[in-house]
């Protein structure tokens, strides 16, 4: 488990960041959760701009309303911790600990900087410290 403290987010992260707009349905986005076999979706602004994040927990809130009605804008929540590939395991786990929270954004730091390339989970460092 030492080496495994040592690795990069670059080299366990899930790449592919699956984006929504702050404007998309709830119920397209519960889809596209299910779809992709994933627990939680980025959402943008119209410009690109990472402004929120949603889990499967921000729709189970809203269980019992309308999804037709509701928004990626109205479920999501807006605190998002991004983080650069190049920070280690043992610093992302350290960061979700004392957030209390399960999943980091990462953002390209070239060509275009800021851009989301993926996703690092609590159970994408379990896995990577268990091999």
């Amino acid at each position: 488990m030492e080496l495994s403290k040592e690795k990069r987010v670059r080299d366990v992260m899930t790449r592919g960041v699956i984006t929504v707009s702050y404007d998309t349905p709830v119920s397209e986005i519960a889809k596209l959760l299910v779809e992709e076999d994933i627990s939680g979706i980025v959402v943008t602004a119209p410009d690109g701009e990472v402004v929120g994040v949603i889990s499967e927990i921000d729709i189970i809130k809203v269980f019992d309303q309308n999804w037709d009605n509701l928004t990626a804008e109205d479920v999501m929540s807006t605190f998002v911790r991004k983080i650069d590939p190049e920070t280690t395991l043992k610093k992302a786990a350290d960061i979700m600990r004392d957030l209390n929270i399960h999943r980091l954004l990462i953002l390209s730091l070239s060509p275009a900087p800021g851009i989301p390339i993926g996703i690092l989970t609590a159970s994408d460092i379990l896995r990577a410290s268990i091999k």
